[in-house]
């Protein structure tokens, strides 16, 4: 052994061994005890004196196996936003001293509730203007908006039912889906049921709307509209709105004029059927599975409930539209050369619509009470009464006030909300 690798007695060791040897009779031949040795040369090249360490090849390929799997297990950590399984593993082994103790456990994604909404989105019931909000909306609340390029098919058959539920129930949550398309049971097809929102509004200012829209488009311009409706000849496109409907064209007249129930009665083939059944079934649907569904008369009203329900999604939505900038953006999206029928067209369309406006009663008296829930007030000025005998559809009368004791806690009422 070197030198400079030899144990050191201390004086202790030194003077046991001193008597060892006067006890043992060394007489003449006693030995003289061991003097420390000083390694002033040593200490000179910078060397303490201490205990030898020796490596083999095994402990240093153990080291730098170590040395690997704490590499890979942080590589993995980082690229999966939390530990692999096998360093889990390796904490129950080793015990509960580990980083979590000091540090706390992993939070998740937390995903709000609801996290999938769908806005199956009634043609010509203010759906352009919503859908430019949400589009601001999903990238300032960070949701995952889920739109479609078709714009002209709502019925669906089996095979295109489940292929879009398996399209959007995979979409990355939260999301909220809009498309027209009529209402599809996600439950039908072994997918979680989403939550649905809407818009309606006055079945006879629908239908001129949609007729005028067609024709002439909006103030972004005619050419947009053109295309949607290239195979319309000049004579149709500037058919005359009272002989569409007293001469019963086509497009003035049922089943065309069944317009909104469909899409909340769903894709049954007796659902594009006017009558009861399916007048019923939208009705059950509303109560069952829409989490509200509002009217376009009152739309600030419907936005301030929407944030109210949907904070997630619409937080600030009323501030943003009524920024100037977005309300003239949004005003290019009104319909042109609108006009009203006479008064004797207009009373034959209104008995057409009869389901339509049955319909549109309902929603807006479900759309007050939950307004009446939160304290909210209907503020419309009604437009001037056209001169004919018939109901005034754009006129919103204001809910009268809740009766003393029956007022409910927000939150409860968003709890049965929810629930149902």
């Amino acid at each position: 052994m070197p030198s400079h690798c030899r144990s050191v007695p201390g004086r202790e060791t030194m003077k046991k061994n001193t008597s060892d040897n006067i006890s043992s009779g060394g007489g003449s031949h006693r030995e003289r005890a061991p003097q420390p040795h000083h390694h002033f040369g040593a200490a000179r090249k910078g060397w303490l004196p201490g205990p030898c360490l020796h490596f083999s090849l095994r402990d240093y390929g153990f080291c730098m196996a170590t040395l690997l799997l704490f590499c890979l297990g942080s590589l993995f950590f980082q690229l999966n936003g939390g530990p692999p399984q096998f360093l889990l593993d390796i904490r129950q082994y080793l015990g509960n001293s580990t980083f979590c103790d000091d540090h706390g456990p992993f939070s998740p994604k937390v995903l709000p509730f609801p996290s999938q909404v769908v806005y199956n989105r009634v043609g010509k019931c203010g759906s352009r203007t919503v859908v430019l909000l949400l589009r601001i909306l999903s990238e300032k609340q960070g949701f995952n908006l889920v739109t479609s390029e078709i714009h002209n098919k709502t019925r669906l058959t089996k095979s295109e039912q489940m292929e879009l539920i398996k399209n959007v129930s995979t979409a990355e949550q939260p999301y909220l889906f809009t498309r027209h398309v009529h209402f599809l049971n996600f439950s039908r097809f072994g997918a979680e049921q989403p939550v649905y929102i809407n818009i309606i509004r006055d079945p006879v200012n629908r239908f001129l709307s949609n007729y005028f829209f067609r024709r002439f488009g909006d103030w972004r311009g005619e050419q947009n509209h053109m295309i949607r409706t290239p195979g319309m000849k000049e004579e149709e496109r500037y058919l005359d709105i009272n002989e569409c409907i007293l001469e019963n064209y086509a497009e003035c007249s049922n089943p065309r004029l069944f317009y909104i129930i469909p899409y909340f009665c769903g894709q049954h083939p007796k659902c594009r059927e006017p009558g009861e059944w399916a007048f019923e079934r939208a009705k059950q649907n509303v109560n069952e599975n829409f989490l509200l569904v509002g009217i376009l008369e009152e739309l600030e009203d419907v936005l301030l409930l929407l944030e109210r329900y949907l904070p997630h999604y619409f937080k600030d939505v009323l501030s943003i539209y009524k920024n100037p900038d977005h309300r003239k953006l949004g005003n290019l999206t009104v319909t042109v050369k609108k006009t009203i029928p006479s008064p004797d067209a207009l009373q034959v369309l209104y008995q057409r619509l009869k389901y339509e406006y049955e319909f549109y009663h309902f929603v807006k008296d479900q759309f007050h009470l939950l307004k009446r829930k939160f304290g909210m007030k209907s503020h419309i000025k009604p437009p001037p009464k056209p001169e004919f005998l018939i109901p005034n559809p754009l006129e919103t009368e204001e809910p009268i006030e809740d009766e003393e004791g029956q007022d409910l806690d927000d939150e409860k009422w968003l709890e049965d909300i929810y629930k149902r």
